[in-house]
């Protein structure tokens, strides 16, 4: 071989091997490529996007000095919605205020403005412009403590507020820029309720989460703060709720979600429903409409509640495969706190009450030492801050 020239063992006839192995690598490599592409172009090809104009009807960036009530409407009970949650949601600037261009809604002690000693007996409280019935009608609007009947004041105050007279959608997108909140048993939420209940009621009409949290540290066992959860809830029946088949989470191995602010999206319209987290790459839940919801839920002719049998009737039989994705709904942002529906399951953390008892908000109240110490002293580490709400309705 020539000094300076390239050896070329597939010109040499006593190698084949050596030519065949050569040329099969180039094969091989162009076989992966164009699998790649294909590969791409159908994933790409199935991916849902929504068709049609989309029209804005809210953009709040919360500039002024106080919230826009002609937006926003607060809900104000002591009743715990339809999850025993153990704070009470007031109109209160001390829960709910601008600062900055941000909107705060914020969780305090109820011992700062009555004394831990009448939280746990013997006082009565009747909460400032209590709303009758709230999104799931349990509005309550008073308490007494009775430490021996196992009553209590409710341990926190927060807010929860919506656009239910204001504004809805029927299809379309919402978009969310927020912190969540630090601290034990604090329950950020961003999600939606049908206007109407044209399906019956809760989950028979349907309820999208956006985006549900938790305050829980990094090790908190179940999903804490590191963790975002998106999700449908629905069922034929008020005690027959398939939110299992229809959640999806994204998660942040080594920060959380309270450390900084994040953009929470839903697109939704005929054909499905995505909901995910700063980029469609963060996908927390994907539904597509190809199934209606009755045969998705796979369920049988009769089902037992307690000692009764009951047979299931299919509650959206006059509608679509959307069904009952497909009427309007309005928007919620909270920060519930505890609660006995589960959210915050048995025998995970030091949790300090059972969901499954019956002075379990007492069992709450007891701990406060505790779970206070872990929420942050100042508002902004404590609390959920909004940067924006935009939301879109196809048109």
């Amino acid at each position: 071989m020539l000094t300076g020239e390239i050896y070329k063992p597939w010109l040499e006839k006593k190698d084949p091997l050596a030519r065949m192995a050569y040329w099969l690598t180039y094969v091989v490599a162009a076989i992966g490529i164009g699998a790649s592409v294909v590969r791409c172009w159908f994933a790409a090809k199935s991916v849902n996007m929504m068709t049609g104009n989309l029209c804005l009807i809210l953009d709040d960036e919360f500039n002024g000095d106080s919230l826009d009530t002609d937006i926003w409407d607060y809900e104000v009970t002591m009743g715990g919605f339809g999850n025993n949650e153990f704070e009470m949601t007031t109109d209160s600037s001390n829960n709910t205020f601008l600062r900055d261009g941000y909107l705060y809604i914020l969780p305090t002690l109820t011992s700062d403005v009555i004394g831990r000693d009448a939280i746990m007996n013997g006082y009565t409280y009747n909460i400032t412009g209590c709303t009758t019935g709230g999104t799931n009608d349990t509005s309550t609007c008073g308490a007494v403590s009775n430490i021996t009947g196992g009553t209590v004041i409710n341990p926190v105050m927060s807010a929860r507020i919506n656009t239910k007279k204001s504004r809805s959608i029927r299809y379309g997108r919402v978009e969310i820029k927020a912190k969540n909140p630090n601290g034990d048993w604090l329950w950020p939420a961003l999600w939606m309720l049908p206007v109407n209940n044209t399906y019956g009621p809760w989950p028979m009409s349907g309820e999208i989460d956006i985006m549900e949290s938790r305050g829980n540290g990094l090790s908190y066992a179940d999903q804490g703060s590191n963790y975002v959860q998106g999700s449908l809830n629905w069922g034929p029946l008020t005690w027959l709720n398939e939110v299992w088949r229809t959640t999806g989470w994204w998660t942040e191995r080594r920060t959380s979600f309270a450390s900084g602010f994040h953009t929470y999206a839903m697109e939704w319209d005929e054909n499905f429903i995505r909901i995910y987290v700063d980029s469609r790459l963060h996908g927390m839940l994907q539904v597509s409409f190809n199934v209606p919801f009755f045969d998705r839920g796979d369920f049988p002719p009769v089902v037992t509640n307690g000692s009764q049998q009951v047979v299931l009737e299919n509650p959206w039989a006059s509608g679509s495969k959307s069904t009952p994705f497909d009427i309007p709904f309005y928007l919620i942002m909270n920060v519930a706190v505890g609660g006995t529906n589960g959210w915050f399951p048995d025998n995970v953390g030091d949790k300090p009450w059972f969901n499954t008892a019956t002075d379990a908000m007492q069992q709450f109240a007891e701990e406060q030492d505790k779970w206070a110490a872990t929420w942050p002293e100042d508002d902004y580490s404590r609390a959920l801050v909004v940067d924006y709400v935009k939301m879109w309705q196809k048109c």
